[in-house]
This record gives structure tokens, sequence and C-alpha cells, in this order.
């Protein structure tokens, strides 16, 4: 493992913090899906061009970025503020954090949070099951009101929808040389698309960006612990593995699931849910 510099530190910090401050889809297959968590997407019939065999990691996710649909919540964009909702479970030391976030956030920085807690794990070995959203929905819920200016965007600004400028503002292009830079990039992608809502061409950026992390595997067919199906892929760098579980048809990141294989304490580092995003019209509003 190497020596991370300064700056590599500050973005691996940042990405913690955003993993547990924080830390959907549409089928076409006649059969019914599996029960879902609450939300608005379904389970997804895999699509074709990117499922068979032959192409490239890279090209599959080429392939799903060049024929995304739209999403729900790309209808709604006229609304004024953006949702999410999200499951975490993050290491903190040698203890596994649980959270249930619900975030509303207007573009002036002002909106409404909704966490619920479940009980913290000991250890950093827990691997996390369906059966634990119902300890989420059981948590007492605490609400926190935000006023303009309060609630900040992973990214400030416009976010870019050329992949190599995105790839540059979520790792430093000066640290791609370095055995760290995939798990950095891959990180920056699942802490963006869990803290702010990406539209069809920011997804398919995002989807270029992760084309671009030399050594990322695909996985095939794969589930999230809500059930959800997806393409699996898997990026492996620095004493860890992070596997994200993308949903075909509109390229929104389901899941991102990060362990530790090297090192004092390997284990569980995050597993994040993405369940549900949109906009609406106020806070506190469903979606």
């Amino acid at each position: 493992m190497i020596k991370l510099t300064a700056s590599t530190r500050r973005l691996a910090a940042a990405l913690g913090t955003v993993l547990l401050a924080g830390c959907q889809a549409v089928s076409t297959n006649p059969t019914p899906p599996p029960p879902q968590p609450p939300g608005r997407q379904p389970a997804v019939t895999l699509g074709t061009t990117a499922t068979t065999p032959g192409p490239t990691p890279q090209e599959r996710l080429a392939s799903i970025a060049d024929t995304l649909a739209l999403a729900p919540g790309d209808r709604t964009t006229d609304l004024p503020y953006t949702y999410l909702h999200t499951q975490t479970w993050a290491r903190a030391s040698t203890t596994i954090i649980r959270a249930d976030l619900q975030l509303w956030r207007h573009d002036d920085g002002s909106g409404q949070e909704i966490v619920r807690r479940a009980p913290d794990v000991p250890g950093v070995k827990h691997q996390p099951t369906s059966g634990e959203q119902s300890l989420f929905h059981q948590a007492p819920p605490t609400s926190t009101q935000h006023l303009a200016g309060d609630l900040h965007p992973y990214l400030s600004g416009a976010i870019p929808t050329d992949p190599i400028t995105l790839a540059a503002r979520l790792a430093p292009p000066e640290l791609a040389g370095e055995p760290a830079y995939p798990r950095l990039l891959a990180g920056g992608v699942v802490s963006l698309a869990a803290s702010q809502y990406l539209d069809q061409q920011q997804r398919a950026a995002a989807l270029r960006v992760l084309a671009r992390i030399p050594g990322i595997e695909y996985l095939g067919d794969s589930v999230d612990v809500a059930g959800r199906a997806g393409l699996g892929f898997r990026v492996a760098a620095d004493g860890s593995t992070t596997t994200l579980i993308i949903d075909p048809s509109t390229g929104e990141l389901l899941a991102a699931h990060e362990e530790l294989v090297a090192g004092p304490r390997p284990g569980l580092f995050s597993y994040v849910l993405i369940l549900d995003r949109g906009h609406t019209a106020e806070v506190g509003a469903p979606w």
C-alpha cells in the first residue's frame, strides 16, 4: 500500500465524511418484481447490449451511457427541491453506523433532513442484510430544517457532463499515477450520486468516468441488499474493493459496497443504498 500524500488524505477524509453523513429503475419484465423498499424504483430487466458476453467493462459502461433512458426524476426537474433517500452502513473506527437519510435540498442551500438511526454494530465484519431495513422503519426520526446556505452540495456549481472534467473534480488528476487513484475516483462517483441528483447527461458522464478507472472489472448480473437487480462492476485498489451495482436502463447507481481487504482491520468500510431520488414542490413532501 502506498503512503498517501496530503492531498490524497484530504480527499479520502472528505469521502468518509459524505458516507457517514449521507451515508432507483423501470422494468420491462412481465413477471412480478421482488418486494421493494419504500421508493419508486422496481426491479429492472437487464439491458441486452450491456449484458451480452464479450465486451470489456469499459465498453459495457459506454454502452449504458450511450443508451440511457429517462429516470422518473428526470421528468420533474421543474420542481424546486431535489430529493434523495439513502441508507448507509459506514465504518467509524471499530463500529458500523447504520443510518437512513431523506434529504430535500433547494438550490439556495435550504432544505430538510430526516434521519433514522438503527443501533450501531460493534466490529467491522458486519455485512448488511435485507432484514435490517425494518430496523430503520422502527427507529424514531430526527428532522432538521436548514436555512439558505446551510446545505452544501458535494460538487458546487454545475455538475460537468464532460467525463474528463468531471473526473478532475472528483479526484485530483495529479494523483492519477498513484495506486490509490482508482479507489478515490470510484469513491467520488459514489459520493456524488449519493449526495446530489444526477440528470440523464450527468449520469452518462459519471458512467464514462467509471469507464476510465484502470482495472475496473465487470461482475455480471447483481442484486443489492434491497433486492434490486442491476449490473455489477468492481474496483480493487489500495487495499480496498468497491462493488457498484448500476441500473442498465437509466444508468442510476443503485448500491455501492466497499470492503477493506488489507491493513490492520479488514472488513466493511461502507455500504450505500440509493433507494429513491427525484424532485418535489416542498420539503417533507413524498416523491
